[in-house]
């Protein structure tokens, strides 16, 4: 292991993406992601994703270098078109507008269509809360999840995150989780690491339980709740890719893979001005469910003063192959 800063993991990042054919402010978006993710013990949405950005970037399947166009075309509606490139640098296109609509109107719709995968929702929901607005966005992904009693793949994992400003410039809560048991990444590293999985996962080709990594990629994994996390998963299903304009999961291909066809996957975003609503009175009633929940040992709001790590514990073999990316 190595115990790196997290300036190292963003230059190095950094540096990686443009020696692959990225333009500098686009790769600096995308390293700041990345450097956030690491900071929160995100591995799958931080330095795992590099060397696929940079695969992609070399073989043509993310331009290296585009403008999203934003247009605003009702008060409470801003749209990023991201012409196939990264997420964030579409996103980061039409944030400003996207923020003052929502103050403007109370609410706003923030369509981000056609992009590479983001990864991460939750990273762009904070950034709505930090701006003092109460954000809920969402994407789908390759089709990884049966129906409940099925064993074809039809959904995505497809996370909805939810961030929630603390009228002080914060972020009180938030949370941002797929709509699966469990994120496909997570499979993935049991497999490479040779260790099993809970039962309630992932099901075999065959549609039967297994505790197999390797299995449950042949297979599907499962909803969370059962039938409740599979409505949730169709909800995100329809913000995300009939609303944006963007591919059905079933349409999605590998995100991973160095070659083939533009992710072109969407993200949508609900951002709310609180005070357009309740005024002061949202704040009042966050801080008195804060200190009803606190009232309970052990308990707290989720993703309530999260633990920023900052140098980070890297594995060699991770950020051998990352400087060598940076060359």
């Amino acid at each position: 292991m190595a115990d790196l800063t997290l300036d190292e993991i963003e230059a190095t990042s950094r540096q990686a993406l443009v020696r692959h054919g990225a333009r500098d402010d686009i790769a600096a978006s995308v390293a700041h992601a990345i450097r956030v993710a690491e900071s929160r013990g995100n591995k799958i949405c931080g330095l795992y994703y590099l060397e696929s950005y940079c695969l992609q970037l070399e073989s043509g399947r993310i331009p290296s270098s585009v403008d999203p166009e934003v247009h605003h075309d009702r008060p409470g509606s801003v749209r990023v078109d991201g012409k196939l490139g990264f997420a964030q640098w579409a996103f980061a296109a039409g944030f400003d507008q996207a923020v003052a609509a929502a103050r403007a109107t109370g609410i706003c719709g923030y369509s981000v269509e056609h992009t590479h995968t983001c990864t991460s929702v939750g990273y762009f929901t904070e950034q709505f809360a930090r701006q003092g607005l109460l954000a809920i966005g969402c994407t789908n992904a390759t089709p990884r999840v049966a129906p409940p009693g099925g064993n074809v793949p039809l959904l995505g994992t497809n996370p909805i995150a939810m961030a929630v400003p603390d009228g002080a410039g914060g972020v009180s809560f938030q949370f941002d989780f797929s709509t699966s048991a469990v994120a496909l990444g997570t499979i993935t590293r049991a497999k490479a690491a040779g260790e099993s999985i809970p039962l309630g996962w992932a099901v075999d080709g065959q549609g039967n339980p297994t505790t197999d990594p390797a299995a449950a990629l042949e297979g599907s994994l499962q909803s969370a709740g059962g039938y409740k996390g599979y409505g949730f998963g169709l909800m995100v299903e329809l913000l995300a890719s009939a609303l944006t304009g963007g591919r059905r999961s079933v349409d999605v291909p590998p995100l991973k893979a160095p070659t083939g066809e533009p992710h072109d996957l969407g993200q949508f975003y609900i951002v709310i001005d609180p005070g357009a609503y309740s005024g002061d009175g949202f704040h009042d009633h966050l801080v008195s469910l804060a200190a009803s929940i606190a009232e309970q040992p052990g308990a707290r709001l989720p993703g309530q003063n999260p633990v920023e790590h900052d140098p980070v514990a890297v594995e060699d073999d991770v950020w051998a192959l990352v400087t060598g990316l940076a060359g």
